[in-house]
């Protein structure tokens, strides 16, 4: 399936919504201003070494490294920069829109940016487990200038059938949006290197006895 080139800008809620029941998928080519695309790009090259962690899978006590599986290291955002806070007041109006157009329950945004380093991957998986997770809602967000199609790095979209619904090119800018449970994807590996904000929208499952979430 092509993906449509004409999508609407992010910040077009009622057509991300219009998506998001049905297919259940949103590609957004021009999802995120550009002058905050590069902003975050460097702050992104701007984190010490220190503040970087090889990626894991799985979570709790299941959290594990597995460089078979994904090989790219990530860093959470917290709002310590200008450019964190505009992108996570950015994405808290989305999540407002949604929960008024899809009474979804959104509570919170978690994201961390990406780093994948040349011949990087990060193997076909899904985000959440149907009845086992809070999260709700996938987004990925480039921050790649002057990316080619001979760069590869593309993120594939399947549905649960395997079936390949959707290659992105991982280009300054560009938005995906989709459900976590329903969408398995993976990271093909780039000839260069490739920044992203992989988020997830959450609903609360905290109870008297537990604090969720608990990273």
């Amino acid at each position: 399936m092509n993906l449509d080139t004409a999508a609407p800008p992010l910040w077009d809620y009622d057509l991300i919504a219009d998506r998001l029941r049905g297919p259940g998928w949103a590609f957004l080519p021009n999802g995120l201003d550009t002058a905050l695309a590069l902003d975050l790009l460097q702050d992104l090259h701007q984190l010490p070494d220190d503040q970087w962690r090889q990626a894991g899978i799985g979570r709790r006590q299941d959290h594990h490294t597995n460089d078979l599986i994904r090989r790219d290291a990530i860093c959470w955002l917290d709002g310590r920069s200008s450019a964190q806070q505009r992108y996570l007041a950015t994405t808290d109006a989305l999540r407002l829109e949604l929960n008024r157009r899809l009474l979804l329950g959104l509570f919170d945004y978690e994201c961390h940016y990406a780093r994948y380093g040349s011949g990087a991957f990060y193997r076909k998986h899904l985000d959440a487990f149907r009845g086992r997770s809070n999260r709700v809602l996938t987004t990925v967000t480039y921050l790649n200038p002057d990316w080619q199609p001979d760069n590869g790095g593309e993120l594939l979209i399947y549905d649960l059938d395997d079936t390949e619904l959707a290659r992105v090119q991982p280009s300054l800018g560009a938005m995906v949006i989709f459900l976590s449970e329903d969408f398995p994807h993976e990271v093909l590996a780039a000839n260069r290197n490739r920044f992203s904000i992989a988020g997830w929208f959450r609903r609360n499952n905290s109870t008297a006895d537990w604090v969720d979430p608990a990273r």
